[in-house]
């Protein structure tokens, strides 16, 4: 499937960024994040793929329950190791899943009715969100050139390359 191509194309430009950086770069505080760090981004695209891949099991997926695993965002092999897990977990076939999500201070849960493949392309718009923020952090600690495709939407690129020629 397309979709799952797509998913995989931008986890291996995450990883190739990763494994560019020291354990120190990754886990250093940055300015423009608002002193979070790369690892943190890095966990939170993490989490939210692993809670689809929970919800793809229940039939229920809630993003605000992920484990928020420190290791994830302290230790880049922990990282690495976890993006490889997630791209063999991602399901070919679409089904429907009820989303959570919990608004504001009454603790009230909201349910809305959704599918697999649509959370897949928010999880995937969510992380290249991310992956963006990522960049600015890597341009402010590192001499990592980073590719111009990295935390861009594969629109946006379309976009681009149709206006450049």
């Amino acid at each position: 499937m397309h979709l799952q191509k797509v998913i995989s194309a931008v986890f291996a430009e995450l990883e190739e960024l990763l494994v560019q950086l020291s354990n120190d770069e990754y886990t250093r505080c940055s300015v423009h994040l608002f002193n979070a760090t790369i690892g943190q981004h890095v966990r939170h695209i993490v989490e939210l793929f692993q809670c689809l891949q929970i919800g793809y099991v229940t039939g229920v997926v809630n993003y605000d329950k992920r484990k928020r695993d420190i290791s994830i965002e302290t230790d880049k092999g922990v990282a690495l190791s976890t993006i490889i897990s997630l791209v063999d977990g991602i399901h070919g076939q679409d089904k429907n899943i009820l989303m959570e999500a919990s608004f504001g201070s009454s603790n009230e849960v909201l349910t809305i009715q959704s599918n697999y493949l649509r959370e897949l392309v928010y999880n995937l718009e969510h992380a290249i969100h991310h992956m963006a923020l990522i960049r600015v952090g890597v341009n402010e600690l590192t001499d990592i050139v980073v590719s111009e495709r990295f935390g861009v939407a594969p629109s946006t690129i379309q976009h681009r390359e149709s206006c450049a020629q």
